[in-house]
């Protein structure tokens, strides 16, 4: 982990901003009073993020334009439709995860009344438990399994815009390939 970051949040947002707009880096680096590694650092992953996304955005919206008026309005429709069916599927899941919890806390609250020295005397609260216990872990699945499923494609996404870290191979640059590179030109 590397150190924290001399630049507040809004600072950073702020040079991403900029950056995207096609100010150097070095002038940003300057004017923030870091390094331009460290800021190279802080928003390159996510500015390339952007463009990938924006570029996305443009050919979306190209695609669109050229499909005859009722065919993009059915589209729209379509995705609008799409999107309603994965807010409603998060919103189950998360009153699952709710319930889950409450009857989670319930099965907790009943586990007080199992007698410790001779817990088959008090079957009834050990059947209860487990019925609570068993309802709770089947209202949480959804949930969990939106997680999962989240997880991986956060990993997926990331892997694709970050390939796996290798040591940089260092080629020799012409001065003036080197000072473009650089934001000195």
């Amino acid at each position: 982990m590397g150190r924290k970051s001399k630049l507040t949040p809004d600072q950073l947002a702020e040079c991403q901003r900029r950056r995207l707009a096609g100010e150097s880096l070095r002038a940003l680096a300057r004017e923030f009073g870091v390094s331009p590694s460290a800021l190279t650092e802080r928003i390159s992953g996510q500015t390339e993020q952007i463009k990938t996304v924006a570029n996305q955005i443009v050919a979306t919206e190209r695609a669109l334009s050229a499909l005859p008026i009722s065919a993009q309005i059915t589209a729209q429709n379509y995705a609008a439709r799409l999107r309603a069916m994965s807010d409603n599927i998060l919103s189950a899941a998360s009153l699952g995860a709710a319930t889950s919890h409450r009857l989670a806390a319930f099965a907790n609250s009943q586990v007080a009344k199992i007698d410790d020295a001779d817990p088959l005397a008090s079957i009834e609260a050990l059947k209860g438990v487990s019925a609570l216990t068993e309802m709770a872990n089947k209202a949480g699945e959804p949930a969990l399994k939106i997680l999962s499923a989240s997880k991986e494609a956060v990993q997926k996404a990331t892997n694709e815009i970050e390939p796996e870290k290798q040591a940089p191979t260092r080629e020799r640059l012409p001065l003036d390939q080197w000072k473009k590179a650089h934001g000195l030109t």
